[in-house]
């Protein structure tokens, strides 16, 4: 322990410590306590285990996949997808917010369009880019990115427009220009509302993705679910949902890290 610290700051960081492990340690018995009571009401006959599914055939039906190594190609192709609809999205949400922050009549030109889009139901549009893109990986992209991009502007744009006023004044009593706000100002302050826009948009890109699998893939995990359904597999589309789960998960650690990094800096 360092040695700079008082007894105060190490008897702190102690019990923060140890609250840190208890509840790492719930969460775990959490989760065993699920699987151990999904697998005993499947074996018991209170769950129908051929709609419900349980751990135990989801596990043989993963490494039943695992042999012709056809599950990694699913969740390369899902992975793929959302990392790529989320980098779009990031990218055109923020470059957009920025552009609306520089341009004040433009945001209050497009505000009631940007609210429309961002309420219209996206799983009503992906017939739509169907048409308009094919039946590719084009027309999953779009979907991922219609469910994000709006929403992201709107956040972004939002946070933009409440950064501290004092800064900016400072800036232009120095001489400088909106530039000179944008880059030692606007941006700087924004980093951790980009973070937790971050945290939301690799979520709704997942949700994106699977929407545009679901009627435009025959790869993925979306795809397996639709498959497993219509089959009457269950066992692969309980799979598809638990790794999408563990996916989900992954990805908000890794941001949550990004986040601690940054804070650090």
């Amino acid at each position: 322990m360092d040695k700079s610290l008082s007894a105060a700051q190490a008897r702190y960081l102690k019990i923060r410590s140890r609250h840190k492990r208890r509840v790492l340690a719930g969460q775990i018995l959490l989760f065993f306590l699920f699987v151990g009571l999904w697998e005993l009401a499947a074996y018991t006959g209170i769950l129908n285990d051929f709609i419900f599914s349980s751990p135990s055939r989801m596990t043989v039906c993963f490494i039943q996949m695992t042999k012709n190594l056809s599950i990694f190609g699913h969740i390369g192709i899902t992975l793929a997808e959302t990392m790529g609809s989320f980098f779009l999205v990031m990218a055109f949400g923020i470059l957009t917010a920025m552009l609306l922050w520089l341009f004040p009549s433009l945001a209050e030109l497009l505000d009631p369009y940007l609210v429309m889009l961002n309420s219209l139901p996206k799983s009503a549009m992906a017939p739509v880019l169907i048409v308009w893109l094919g039946n590719n990986v084009k027309t999953i992209i779009a979907a991922a990115v219609s469910v994000a991009v709006f929403g992201s502007i709107m956040t972004l744009h939002t946070g933009f427009k409440e950064v501290d006023p004092d800064k900016i004044r400072l800036i232009y009593t120095l001489g400088g220009k909106k530039r000179d706000v944008l880059f030692k100002v606007l941006i700087p302050s924004s980093v951790p509302l980009i973070i937790n826009n971050m945290k939301v948009n690799i979520g709704l890109c997942l949700v994106g993705v699977i929407i545009g699998e679901f009627l435009a893939a025959d790869k993925g995990l979306g795809y397996l679910i639709i498959y497993g359904s219509q089959v009457f597999k269950m066992d692969i589309v309980m799979m598809s949902i638990v790794i999408l789960c563990i996916l989900s998960m992954g990805f908000y650690r890794l941001i949550s890290l990004l986040e601690k990094h940054v804070g650090r800096s």
